[in-house]
């Protein structure tokens, strides 16, 4: 082999994080090699063509909004934005449900109109009281009771997670607002839009503003950390894995798709029903909290990217267990598996010429914009540490 080839930093992941870095180091006059195993750029929020030439996230529905103007500002130098209503309904009990559960939600429930007031009073009748919930489970009862728990949480977390909502920690499923109002949406961030052109355009251009990047696909870590004399690693892969399981490994769950495509007279058809033209079901996206149904969403990205061509592709999402042949997807966050995470982290704490960043090299759930957030500022402190050095 010959002599390893000197850089400034060798960035492990072409996702968000990874390739958030490499743009602002080499802006700085750094030089860069972001390597990935997969054979394309953008991680999970990876999006493409399919056969019929529909675009789909093929690693599952990726739904940008974020109340951070600066985020907004950083990733708009590589995208324009196409504004988004994120509609998702709950299809259970053979009808679909209004959900984040809301003042909707009841009058459904109870089969007639209602004030916001009665569901006030509802919820006071039949909440669980908590004072300090622990878990998902308890998170859940204290704010809406044991009925609408039963039927849109606990069934669709014992799928999701292989694990009861009281074996998760509260932030599970304390993250999906309960609104006493008619505000449906399921997002509330102030700024809800996809890129006009799809992610990996995003991400072409902002490689594209990178002076000096190299990008490497389809390699991976063992092989290329040979290949190159770094002054700095920033890691985005899992944390464990880097440090060889030495603890155990990390807990977590993968996912499986299945996808389905329509067009010509079928896709018309079904549109009619919809109400939506174009689509084949009503809504960006059903949740199946039933455990007799195998998977837990489906998912119609045409919803939201705006193309126009008579076809769409209907993605169906089954949690899968993960083992070290399919993709982490999501941390497992329970109690004892943050205890392993923090010897991992304590290990990482000691270390000078790597970073870990991303949900991965993190062990936890973050969206999109906050994981550009969290690159922009390790690279701001890179920046300033190796220019001065």
């Amino acid at each position: 082999m010959s002599a390893p080839v000197s850089i400034d930093f060798l960035i492990v992941g072409a996702g968000f994080s990874g390739l958030v870095a490499a743009e602002r180091l080499c802006q700085a006059g750094f030089s860069c090699v972001v390597i990935d195993q997969r054979q394309h750029l953008g991680g999970n929020a990876h999006d493409c063509h399919d056969e019929a030439g529909v675009l789909i996230h093929p690693y599952g529905p990726h739904y940008f909004r974020t109340n951070s103007p600066r985020i907004v500002g950083y990733l708009s130098q590589f995208t324009e934005w196409r504004q988004a209503t994120y509609q998702i309904k709950s299809f259970t009990k053979g009808r679909y449900w209004s959900f984040p559960i809301n003042l909707n939600t009841f009058e459904e429930w109870i089969g007639r109109e209602a004030t916001e007031q009665e569901w006030r009073d509802y919820l006071a009748c039949h909440q669980v009281p908590i004072e300090n919930p622990q878990n998902s489970e308890e998170v859940i009862l204290a704010q809406v009771g044991h009925e609408f728990y039963r039927t849109f949480f606990e069934p669709y977390t014992l799928k999701q997670w292989k694990k009861h909502p009281r074996e998760l920690q509260a932030s599970v499923c304390g993250r999906i607002p309960i609104r006493h109002n008619r505000d449906d949406r399921y997002l509330t961030e102030s700024f809800q839009a996809m890129p006009a052109a799809g992610y990996t355009a995003m991400f072409e251009k902002m490689v594209e503003h990178s002076p000096g990047l190299e990008i490497r696909l389809g390699v991976d870590f063992a092989s290329e950390k040979q290949r190159w004399n770094y002054r700095h690693l920033i890691f985005t892969g899992p944390i464990d894995a880097y440090y060889e399981h030495c603890f155990g490994p990390l807990p977590y769950r993968s996912l499986r798709f299945e996808r389905h495509t329509y067009s010509g007279e079928e896709l018309q058809q079904r549109a009619a029903i919809s109400g939506k033209p174009g689509c084949w079901q009503p809504y960006l996206q059903i949740n199946h909290p039933d455990l007799d149904v195998p998977y837990t969403r489906t998912v119609e990205i045409k919803h939201i990217t705006g193309q126009v061509i008579d076809a769409t592709t209907v993605v169906h999402e089954f949690p899968d267990d993960w083992t070290p042949d399919k993709e982490p997807f999501y941390p497992v966050p329970t109690d004892e598996n943050a205890v392993l995470y923090a010897q991992y982290r304590a290990l990482a704490e000691q270390e000078k010429q790597v970073s870990f960043i991303g949900r991965l090299g993190t062990y936890r759930y973050y969206n999109m914009d906050q994981v550009t957030g969290m690159a922009l500022a390790e690279a701001e402190k890179l920046i300033l540490r190796y220019r001065l050095s």
